[in-house]
Formats: C-alpha cells, sequence, structure tokens
C-alpha cells in the first residue's frame, strides 16, 4: 500500500500546505501589485461593515495584509502597505462623504476630489502607523508568528482608538461596527460592547480574523492535526466565547416597555430644499400634517429632527405657536433647531440645538450641540486663516458649541440625553454620568448623504451606543434611517431611508447600567495587557 504523501515527509522538514505556498506567493510580491493587492484588502474589509455586512470578509482582509507584510524589507515598506490597505478602507468606507457637496456643487466643486480622496488617504496614515509599529516590535522583539499577531491586534486597536480622539476625533467605521449590522448572528457578537465598549469589540475582531494568519506559516514534520487546526479553533473561541454570553445576555432580557409613546416625524425633505427661503413654509406645512395624525395611543411627545424648524423659533413666536397646535396634550414637540442670541440684538452667534416646546408656545428646555463638524458646522481658525472658506452647511455664521452631555427632565417624560447627528459616534461621551438618564435621543438629518452607505452606518453605530450604555436610544433623521432600539440593541421600530411618515412607538425601558457605561474604557486597557501576553512573554 502507498503511504500518504505527508507521511513519507522526514522529521524535521518544512510542511507546505497550498496556504502556505499562497501565503508565500503574497509574501514575495512586489511593485505596484503589491499595493494594489493592499488596496483592494482594505476594501474587502470595508466590506464587512454596514450596510454590505458580509462580516466574515474580515477572515480574507486581515491574513491577506499580514502575508503580504511578510515581504516587507523595513518599517517604511510596511507602512506603505498599511497606507495603502487603509486607503482602500477608507475610500470604500467613507466615499459618501463627498456626496455632501454636490447639494452645493458650484461653491463646493473644488472640494469633492479632497473629501473622496484626500480624507481616506490621510486617515490612512493610522493603519500604516499601525502596520509599521508591527513590523518594528516583530523585528527588534524577534516575535514569533503568534505573538506577531497579537502585536498586530494591540497597534491595529490603538490607532482606531486614537483616530477616536485626534483633532477632534473621527471613530466612524471601526472595525467592532462589521458586528452592527445585519449579518446572521452578529447581534449577539455586538453584545459584547456593553462589557468592553466598541473598541474591545474592534480588538477582538482583528485578533480573530488576523489568527487565521497562522495558517500560512510553514511548520516543521511532524505536525500533530490539532496543530494544524489551532488557529482556526483559537479564533473560533474569540468570536464564539463572547457571542454565547451576549446571546445569554438578550434571553435574559426581553424587550420591556414604559408604557410612554412618542411620535417619530420623518418628513424626508431634500437637502437642496430644506434651506431655500421659496420652500421654507411648505416643508414646515410637511412638519405640522404629520404631526396632527390623529394617534391611536395618547402621546408624551412629537420628535422631529436635525434643524426640522426652518426659522428661529426663540425668535419667531407664530412658529412657535404653530408648533403648539400640535405638541400633545400635556406633552411636546422636540425638534431640532438652530437657536440665535436672544433679542433684541442682531444674531451674531448661532447654535445647532434640540429644543422643547409645550402646548402654550414655550420653550422648556433646549440643549446646544457640543461636538460641531469642521468644514460642515464651522471652518477652524488655522484654515479660515489660511483659505478664504466658508462652511459648507447654509449661512455665513459659524456655529458655536455647547457645554457637552446634559440630562433634559421633563414632566411626564422619563430624562433624556439629547444627542445632535453625529455626537452619537463618540463611545463614552454620549450621557452625563452625574445625572444619568433614562433613554438618549438622537435627532439627525442624513439627508446630505442621499441613497449612499452613511446613513446606514450611521444608523449601526447609534446602536451601538445603545447596548454600551444599556439606554434605549431613540433616532429620528431628515430622510432616515429613524427608529428605536432597545438597551440590548435590538430594532423595535425603523423608517427606512426615504420614507415620508411618522411612526407611533412607546418607549422601552432602560436596562441595567453596563460595566462598560461605569468603567469606559479602562475595560480596553485590560484587553489590550491580556492580548500583550505573548509579547512580554517574549521579552522574558
Amino acid at each position: 500500500m502507498t503511504e500518504p504523501a505527508l507521511l513519507r515527509i522526514q522529521p524535521g522538514a518544512r510542511v507546505e500546505t497550498p496556504l502556505v505556498r499562497f501565503a508565500q506567493q503574497l509574501g514575495g510580491t512586489v511593485g505596484w501589485r503589491r499595493y494594489g493587492l493592499a488596496f483592494l484588502f482594505g476594501v474587502s474589509a470595508a466590506g464587512a461593515l454596514p450596510p454590505i455586512d458580509l462580516t466574515p470578509l474580515l477572515a480574507v482582509a486581515f491574513p491577506g495584509l499580514l502575508w503580504l507584510d511578510e515581504g516587507s524589507a523595513g518599517p517604511a515598506a510596511s507602512f506603505a502597505l498599511g497606507w495603502a490597505f487603509g486607503c482602500g478602507f477608507f475610500l470604500a468606507g467613507l466615499y459618501w462623504i463627498a456626496a455632501a457637496l454636490f447639494v452645493d456643487l458650484r461653491d463646493f466643486w473644488w472640494l469633492v476630489p479632497v473629501a473622496a480622496l484626500g480624507l481616506p488617504v490621510v486617515l490612512a496614515l493610522y493603519s500604516g502607523a499601525a502596520l509599521a509599529a508591527t513590523h518594528l516590535a516583530t523585528r527588534h522583539l524577534r516575535l514569533p508568528p503568534a505573538a506577531r499577531v497579537c502585536a498586530f491586534a494591540i497597534c491595529w486597536t490603538v490607532a482606531e482608538w486614537i483616530r477616536g480622539h485626534a483633532f477632534t476625533g473621527f471613530p466612524w467605521n471601526l472595525i467592532g461596527y462589521a458586528w452592527a449590522g445585519a449579518f446572521p448572528g452578529a447581534l449577539a457578537m455586538l453584545e459584547s460592547v456593553a462589557w468592553i465598549g466598541i473598541y474591545g469589540l474592534s480588538l477582538i475582531s482583528v485578533l480573530a480574523a488576523s489568527l487565521l494568519t497562522l495558517l500560512g506559516t510553514p511548520l516543521l514534520a511532524p505536525v500533530a492535526p490539532s496543530r494544524r487546526r489551532a488557529p482556526v479553533i483559537a479564533a473560533a473561541l474569540l468570536i464564539l466565547g463572547p457571542a454565547a454570553a451576549g446571546a445569554v445576555r438578550l434571553e435574559r432580557a426581553p424587550a420591556a416597555e414604559t408604557g410612554i409613546w412618542l411620535r417619530l416625524v420623518q418628513p424626508s425633505i431634500p437637502e437642496r430644499l430644506k434651506w431655500n427661503p421659496a420652500a421654507a413654509r411648505s416643508n414646515f406645512g410637511r412638519l405640522i400634517a404629520l404631526s396632527r395624525v390623529p394617534s391611536a395611543h395618547p402621546l408624551a411627545a412629537v420628535l422631529w429632527p436635525e434643524a426640522a424648524v426652518p426659522f428661529l423659533i426663540g425668535r419667531d413666536r407664530p412658529a412657535r405657536q404653530a408648533i403648539a397646535a400640535v405638541a400633545p396634550k400635556g406633552g411636546y414637540v422636540i425638534t431640532g433647531a438652530l437657536r440665535a442670541n436672544p433679542p433684541p440684538g442682531p444674531i451674531v452667534k448661532l447654535w445647532n440645538s434640540i429644543e422643547a416646546v409645550n402646548g402654550r408656545g414655550q420653550i422648556l428646555a433646549r440643549y446646544d450641540k457640543s461636538h460641531l463638524v469642521p468644514f460642515g458646522e464651522y471652518v477652524p481658525a488655522l484654515f479660515r486663516e489660511l483659505l478664504p472658506i466658508r462652511k459648507i452647511t447654509a449661512g455665513m455664521i459659524d456655529l458655536s458649541a455647547g457645554p457637552g452631555p446634559q440630562t433634559i427632565a421633563l414632566p411626564g417624560l422619563p430624562a433624556f440625553s439629547p444627542l445632535v447627528c453625529y455626537e452619537v459616534i463618540f463611545p463614552g461621551a454620549v450621557v452625563d454620568e452625574n445625572r444619568r438618564p433614562q433613554w438618549i435621543l438622537n435627532l439627525t438629518n442624513d439627508a446630505w448623504y442621499g441613497r449612499t452607505s452613511g446613513p446606514y452606518q450611521h444608523f449601526a453605530i447609534a446602536r451601538t451606543r445603545a447596548v454600551e450604555e444599556g439606554l434605549p436610544l431613540v433616532r429620528v433623521a431628515n430622510n432616515g434611517i429613524s427608529g428605536v432600539v432597545d438597551p440590548e440593541g435590538r430594532v423595535l421600530a425603523r423608517l427606512d431611508l426615504d420614507d415620508i411618515g411618522y411612526a407611533d412607538i412607546v418607549l422601552p425601558k432602560a436596562g441595567a447600567r453596563t460595566l462598560y457605561s461605569r468603567m469606559g474604557d479602562l475595560t480596553l486597557v485590560g484587553l489590550l495587557l491580556l492580548t500583550a501576553v505573548p509579547v512580554v512573554l517574549r521579552l522574558r
């Protein structure tokens, strides 16, 4: 009988499988093909995120990148490779930002290539730095393959954290959001952010995907079957363990209701018409008409999206009276609106605000957006001095920033944390922990971006904040996606992109306070230290 080929390999010889040979071919790629492949692996990583939601693509993207990096001669080559990967990742994931410029293309046409290409090129510096740092650690510490994978997961996660905090921060499309969409079973994995936050979920996701890199490492004969399968088993445990814990959390926390009914109004007014003076009355009329439709339930509040009212209602009594006329009995209309400095003086300051109007036309509470969008809502002083540019949103006055997260308490409503637009993307910064609310209200526009990936990504990110904080989240968007998410991340109601209408929903109850809401990113520090154990053992 002929012996299997594997058994004829002499002890101590290198055992090479087809996957090992493929990894070696990638590592030997040179020239433009090398960086082109890195770019394509970055694009595939973006495909794991909403709205495509092909989470398993991470198991293609990160091993591919690390196999390519086997051929890097030094940290500069690794940086260039990581940068090419980041260009593909951010270009595919953030292309939609340029769509905002088409609203006023005559004035901002020259910024389209900057937004479409310049931003990905800059953000890719983070992924380049992560791979260069991994190369340096591997070379100077002589890390074995498994420790190299751990070092890469640490470097990638630290780079994500820095991206989320430096220069006002932009924590969009973190790798952990691959579990915030519609991939089957993803919600169970998303539950882990209640303990470790989105950065911790990114760390686990990158580590699990990168462990498959070890399948491309040659082994010495004889090779036990368990050793060949070890990377797959380890990666599976990293995913199935948190997912099992998440499934238990979902089972133990069925959706619970407060009995308080809210109406979400989604007018879907095109951005080109939103600030057109000729369309102002028509736009306002649509909001009024959707709000006055009789409800089968007693409403506590009617909720309008960001900057829904085209008037400065603090200075416009007739507009306040029109809003008051559709306020529920004993309740409120809570709307996004621009707010100016008090009359009678001229308008010199503006805020992007949330204001609560009662049935008598009184503004009982307000919140001013604190985390403003650079160039969108204001022009940083340095750039204003260098370039004669204005902000992208309407008007010549830059918006002013509010003081930060706060809790609004109104009679008849559980206390809530108001957030305007992309304030919801910042982990650990969405509620006032000294006056913890019972729910989160996120008013946004998103009509700037049309039918692109942006609104889907934004909704998935907002959903993640609900799980992190253990609080229900109500999201009202001008053109969608509006909806209600319970503290476990279940979407209980939804108005899809470009729908015109309203939804009467019952507010879910708040869940128990989560570990992440108590400890913040200290849980991430613990995970990073645990992941660093193989590296530390190498140091010893």
